[in-house]
């Protein structure tokens, strides 16, 4: 399957997950499922913009009482030639026709003088945003502000796509997770890059768990870790993709009944790559075991599928590139490149067991075969 077939068969596989009320602590990424509106009016009651003094009519005015923020507000309405002592943010006396700030007030013994303008610093109610009005639309991103706005608006949970959970299963006899690989071993690489790239994809990981080769184990761990883990959205499985002897997922697979989606990539790296539906519902996308061709595998088929789940709107971008490369003549290339003033330059490095030139690179570029210069899609990397 060509590499953008492949993303379009991945970003439709899924619908977006069903909305739920949550508290504002699991909500902070997630995108809203309807819009935010504002349960309160802001200010609530007309309240004072500054220090100083609420006034009726023309001055000198008789003080009555003090307000404060937070205190009880000022029994009955203001008569012309009255005032009260008020602080920011209290509530400002029915009758109140403007607030003269301390700095331009001259008090007294029980009354205060000053030039009021009618309506001067005083904050009406609803006036910074009305009751009812909708702040953010459905779809917006829960930022750390968001949450700050809609707890003064009232809200206690916010209604949102949850994050889709993923679970990882890494496998490979020759994978060491800590300290320096002996001979014959390899460190994963790729196990620590999943959960930052799944968070900044919209997902969450939920385990991650280190299996031996051979089929038993992968089939054991593809059937049986739902309930108890809480239910995954998608399961990666790093390594078992390709057709070597140690790779068993396409018999895996086979064997569960799994719908199969995409089965092998024309992309370098990542080629063999695959996606597929077990029969109890989630996505199974597997990665091959060089780390590079993981992570552009990682960005075919997880990264679309993630933001599938969560109701992200796809973005695009282009750019030209700035460098010699060499297209493949049947395959797409996905190049590591960082993004400058004179386009898109190829890091180098970028050979499908090293993450080197991807940790330079800000983007893969998206080389088409055959290319010949034309602008290029560039995919951002985390």
């Amino acid at each position: 399957m060509s590499w953008e077939a492949a993303r379009h068969v991945a970003a439709g596989s899924v619908q977006p997950l069903g909305a739920v009320p949550v508290p504002p602590a699991e909500a902070l990424g997630c995108r809203l499922a309807g819009p935010l509106r504002a349960l309160v009016a802001v200010p609530g009651v007309d309240v004072s913009a500054m220090d100083g003094y609420a006034v009726a009519g023309d001055g000198p005015w008789r003080l009555v009482g003090r307000v404060l923020a937070g205190g009880e507000a000022h029994p009955g309405p203001l008569a012309a030639g009255e005032a009260v002592e008020i602080a920011t943010g209290a509530p400002v006396p029915e009758g109140a026709e403007a607030v003269v700030p301390y700095e331009r007030a001259v008090a007294g013994a029980g009354s205060v003088d000053g030039v009021a303008e009618a309506g001067r610093h005083i904050r009406r109610r609803g006036e910074d945003i009305p009751e009812g009005a909708v702040v953010l639309e459905a779809g917006a991103v829960v930022t750390p502000v968001a949450l700050g706005l809609a707890a003064a608006l009232g809200h206690d949970d916010l209604l949102v796509r949850p994050r889709p959970g993923v679970l990882v299963l890494i496998t490979g006899d020759e994978v060491v997770h800590k300290g320096r690989p002996g001979a014959g071993r390899v460190r994963d690489a790729i196990g620590p890059f999943l959960p930052g790239l799944v968070e900044w994809a919209g997902g969450r990981v939920m385990d991650t768990i280190h299996l031996p080769d051979g089929p038993s184990a992968l089939q054991a761990a593809l059937t049986g870790p739902y309930e108890r883990r809480g239910g995954a959205d998608v399961v990666v499985v790093c390594g078992a993709s390709s057709k070597g002897p140690a790779d068993h997922l396409r018999g895996v697979l086979a064997a569960l009944g799994a719908d199969v989606l995409v089965d092998g990539v024309a992309v370098r790296p990542g080629h063999p790559q695959a996606l597929a539906r077990l029969p109890h519902g989630p996505l199974v996308a597997g990665l091959p075991g060089n780390p590079l061709a993981a992570l552009g595998a990682a960005l075919t088929l997880l990264v679309p599928a993630l933001r599938g789940l969560t109701g992200t709107p796809a973005t695009r971008e282009t750019g030209t590139l700035a460098g010699d490369v060499r297209p493949h003549p049947r395959d797409t290339r996905l190049v590591p490149v960082r993004r400058t003033r004179e386009g898109a330059v190829p890091v180098g490095h970028d050979r499908p067991g090293s993450l080197w030139g991807a940790a330079l690179a800000d983007a893969l570029a998206v080389v088409p075969p055959g290319w010949e210069g034309e602008r290029v899609e560039l995919i951002e990397l985390p």
